[in-house]
């Protein structure tokens, strides 16, 4: 009979602790140089935690998903444990394997609460292993189980935080569009980003610039300017989801954060606020850009922001010049 290691009930009360305790709690007992839990998002496979001896794997790392084993684990087409994962065809022809050695494989979804695939829990080594692996499948399964259970805990309780947080920030309001300021957009990007981090959401970040703001300002007067302000806010809320965050993080300028967003589903987005936009009258320079695992959400607004000047510069008649944006 085996004896277990220990596994500290205080580091099972959320997932990223609980993630990181059964992945060293499986490496000591069943062995392998390299164990995960991964999440699945559209063709990316992102790494959330890794134990890894061997492979340089870390954090924040992303594969492509239909190169994977996992992949093909989750079609049914292979097993979930391979102790010799060449003798398997589906695994052997696998494009992971050009740029990895993988003579074992363990793996076993993750799933949300209404079943439908969050990621995996999963492990690979360079040497075949012994056919006693096998008798790992039901707890490497009831483990995954239990990550999942905690993950649909968690994913709800992190839905209440973020309201609570949007609660937290209304005094973060411009007092012209009732939007979110600077200062309440930096806050809510920080914990957005943190939450991306844990769980590998996809999120997207817009930056609005008013074309003709200072025209109106200089001919027309601040009100009319301050009316166009209201107006191109007005149409935003009206384009965006109602749990994305609009801020006024300048005069003329504006950011969108689109949370749970791939880029493809932003850029749907993007076209309904320029539509929008349009429909409203306003002239508007949009620069768009998705969080990437390895980057994270604040260089995302930075490219979506040099995205922005780009489309500003070649939108713009040859005889205006427009500031550059600050680094």
């Amino acid at each position: 009979m085996e004896v277990l290691l220990p596994v500290e009930i205080s580091k099972l009360l959320n997932f990223e602790t609980a993630a990181q305790a059964v992945l060293a709690y499986l490496q000591a007992l069943v062995g392998f140089d390299l164990w995960m839990v991964t999440r699945t998002e559209g063709n990316d496979w992102i790494v959330l935690q890794a134990s890894d001896r061997g492979y340089g794997i870390q954090e924040g790392d992303m594969f492509t998903w239909a190169d994977s084993f996992c992949s093909r684990m989750i079609q049914g087409q292979g097993p979930r444990i391979a102790p010799c994962a060449s003798s398997i065809p589906i695994y052997a022809n696998a494009p992971i394997t050009q740029q990895f050695v993988i003579g074992a494989y363990i793996g076993v979804p993750l799933l949300y609460s209404d079943g439908s695939l969050f990621g995996t829990l999963c492990a690979i080594d360079p040497h075949p292993q012994s056919e006693d692996i096998q008798q790992h499948l039901p707890l490497v399964e009831l483990l995954a189980q239990l990550l999942s259970s905690i993950l649909h805990a968690e994913l709800a309780t992190a839905e209440q935080i973020r309201y609570a947080e949007r609660l937290q920030t209304e005094a973060m309001r411009d007092a012209l569009t009732g939007l979110y300021n600077r200062r309440g957009w930096n806050d809510l990007l920080n914990s957005e980003e943190q939450r991306c981090q844990r769980y590998g959401d996809p999120a997207t970040v817009m930056v609005i610039d008013l074309d003709d703001l200072k025209m109106a300002n200089d001919t027309l007067g601040h009100g009319v300017g301050d009316t166009l302000i209201q107006r191109a806010a007005q149409a935003m809320k009206r384009a965006v989801r109602s749990r994305d965050i609009i801020a006024r993080v300048g005069g003329d300028e504006f950011a969108v954060l689109c949370v749970d967003c791939p880029l493809a589903m932003g850029t749907q987005l993007k076209h309904r606020l320029q539509f929008h936009l349009e429909a409203a009258q306003v002239k508007a320079s949009i620069g768009i850009a998705g969080r990437r695992p390895s980057s994270g959400l604040h260089q995302a607004w930075t490219e979506a922001d040099q995205a922005m000047y780009t489309e500003k510069r070649q939108r713009k008649p040859p005889h205006q010049t427009y500031a550059e944006p600050i680094a």
